[in-house]
């Protein structure tokens, strides 16, 4: 038998076919949600009644043995090919920890295999394009990130030389310390109750001008580092575009192209059927002549 492949659009078996097929993969999908409302369902349990949790788990438990067989159907189609992909490592911890003796504290992990789910973004052209494109603007999220924590690292240092000191337990609470600084200059960030639960407390603790050094803190950081992710986003989603545009552009000249060919090889055939058939009618003509002097 020939050796199997994780390419889902070529099958060397009717296991591999049907493991690959599309209703199959939508039954583990809807199972994998199901599992999931399931679980979140049995959060609840304590409010439910018995007869319901018993069936909910024995619902569950039929899950989990459902996503065994699958673990074991692929291994015999792929063998140790089935380790190349990361999906299949998630899928086998997965189940293999729900299968173990004394799970149950691990159950919260087999909801993560609706995690699968997100093979959506491959299978939906445009979510697989928005996709591509974060992936693509990653490193230079990186760069941003940088920025902006030594950014936030040098005004939380300021802030908790400036604020810090004082017998306000409020004050002292969101400056108190440089770990205390840094998440109350990004709570002023993301400008989430920023005025009355940071600046105003600091202004009542004796300091008028406060709202200068935050206002100069959310100019810089909130509305321009932080939108220079939008624009790398967007950056990065008009490159996938470009790329898209320029895919679909060759696609279009190599079916020109191949149509010219396609009409040189018919116009070739159309000549060449046209000398036949003007031999045809030559000798033709050249026997009903040879007959004619015959008589």
């Amino acid at each position: 038998m020939a050796r199997a492949t994780l390419d889902l659009e070529t099958h060397t078996s009717r296991l591999e076919a049907a493991i690959e097929s599309i209703w199959f993969r939508n039954l583990i999908t809807a199972l994998i949600i199901l599992n999931a409302i399931v679980l979140g369902i049995l959060t609840y349990q304590e409010d439910l009644p018995p007869t319901l949790v018993v069936s909910l788990n024995g619902i569950d438990r039929a899950i989990t043995y459902i996503f065994a067989v699958e673990i074991f159907l692929k291994l015999v189609v792929y063998r140790l090919l089935f380790f190349r992909s990361g999906w299949n490592w998630f899928d086998f911890i997965v189940v293999g920890i729900s299968l173990a003796p004394g799970s149950e504290a691990f159950s919260v992990l087999r909801a993560l295999r609706v995690l699968r789910v997100l093979r959506l973004l491959h299978v939906v052209p445009m979510m697989k394009r928005i996709t591509e494109a974060l992936l693509k603007a990653l490193p230079g999220m990186g760069a941003i990130v940088a920025v902006l924590a030594l950014l936030t690292y040098v005004y939380a240092v300021m802030a908790t030389n400036m604020y810090g000191n004082t017998d306000n337990e409020e004050v002292l609470e969101l400056f108190g310390d440089l770990p205390s600084s840094a998440f109350s200059l990004f709570q002023v960030m993301t400008m989430d109750g920023w005025r009355f639960e940071v600046v105003q407390k600091v202004i009542d603790d004796g300091h008028p001008w406060a709202w200068l050094f935050f206002i100069t803190f959310i100019f810089i950081a909130s509305f321009a580092v932080l939108n220079l992710f939008i624009a790398l986003v967007v950056e990065a989603l008009a490159a996938e575009q470009r790329a898209a545009t320029d895919e679909l552009l060759e696609d279009i000249e190599e079916d020109v192209e191949h149509a010219e060919e396609e009409r040189d090889e018919i116009l070739k055939l159309l000549t060449s059927l046209r000398e036949e058939m003007a031999s045809l009618r030559a000798a033709v003509d050249r026997r009903d002549s040879h007959g004619k002097t015959s008589e």
